[in-house]
Formats: C-alpha cells, structure tokens, sequence
C-alpha cells in the first residue's frame, strides 16, 4: 500500500470530512464568542454587528477584534460608576463617623449617642455645636470660651483630672449596698 492508495481510499474521505466538519464547527464558535464578548463590551448594536461579521473572517478576524475591542465589561464599567457616585455622595456629604466607635453621626451631634464621646463643644448661649477651631459662635456672634486645664496640683496629689475638652460627668448613683461593702 502507498501513499497515493491511502489518499484516495474511503479512510482519507472520512477523516479528511472529519477535520473539515470540526474545522468547520471551530471556525462558527470562534464567530459565536466574538458576538457573545462583543455584547458585553460593547453598547452600540451596530458595533456589535461589525464585531461579528469581523469575527466571521476566518481564524484572522477574531484575533483582529481582541487588538481592538474594550478593554473592559460594560457591567465593570457600570459597577465603577456606582462605586465613583457613591464616593462623591459620601465626600458631599460629609459622611461623618465619630472618632471612637466609628457610628454615623449627625454634624449636629455634640456627642455620639452609641459612645458618648465629646465631638463638639456646645455655645454657652445658643447651645449651637461648635467646630473646634471657630473663635466665635457663628450663630448668636458669642465668643468662644474653652475650659483651661485643670493643674494637678490645684485638683490634689491622687485626683483623676479630665482633659479640658470633655465635659463633667454628672456623679453616678451608688446603691446603699455597694457603699457598705466600700466601708
């Protein structure tokens, strides 16, 4: 048997048909992804039906559309947005959170109501918060007036002295119990 005998025996058709079928199937697939990526990158419909009749060219096209197609999923670029929106809304905002528990709060909280920390000192006239900085209240035109430091020796050797910007604390209540096993 030679090779000419091979080439024109049943077995070379059926292989030969074989590889022309998968080729065939291979070449239709590749056209069918450019179509299914080109949708997802691309908004414009009569973009995406260039992309598919480029991707119809034989095993060139579809390498000719990766150069030039998006770089991203029009769903990516969608999410970005959102995420860019919602950063901008925050930043306007002003999305406050206190210092120490990192709850929301209101620019008009004097203290955060999960913690209890100070965040702004209260005018002693209009009881309006005040920014840390300001001089004057900008609503009843008062002036600032901040607490000075308490010195140690002035509170006494063993005295715990808070810091000049928290407020006293209103003394708790002990039970009878708790203060005659004190004693």
């Amino acid at each position: 048997m030679t090779v000419a005998d091979f080439f024109s025996s049943g077995t070379w058709l059926v292989i030969r048909n074989l590889l022309v079928f998968v080729a065939a199937i291979f070449w239709l697939s590749v056209a069918y992804w450019v179509y299914k990526d080109a949708r997802r990158r691309i908004e414009d419909p009569w973009l995406v039906g260039t992309a598919t009749l480029l991707g119809l060219v034989p095993f060139v096209g579809a390498l000719v559309y990766m150069l030039f197609r998006p770089p991203e999923y029009l769903e990516d670029v969608r999410e970005r947005e959102l995420e860019i929106r919602a950063m901008e809304e925050r930043l306007r905002g002003r999305d406050l959170r206190c210092p120490v528990c990192r709850a929301e709060v209101d620019p008009g909280f004097l203290l955060c109501p999960v913690c209890t920390t100070k965040l702004k000192q209260a005018c002693v006239s209009c009881k309006s918060p005040l920014e840390p900085l300001w001089q004057v209240c900008p609503y009843c035109e008062t002036p600032v007036v901040r607490r000075p430091p308490v010195e140690l020796a002035e509170a006494g050797e063993g005295a715990i002295v808070p810091p000049a910007d928290t407020p006293l604390a209103a003394p708790q209540r002990t039970s009878r119990r708790r203060r005659r096993s004190a004693e």
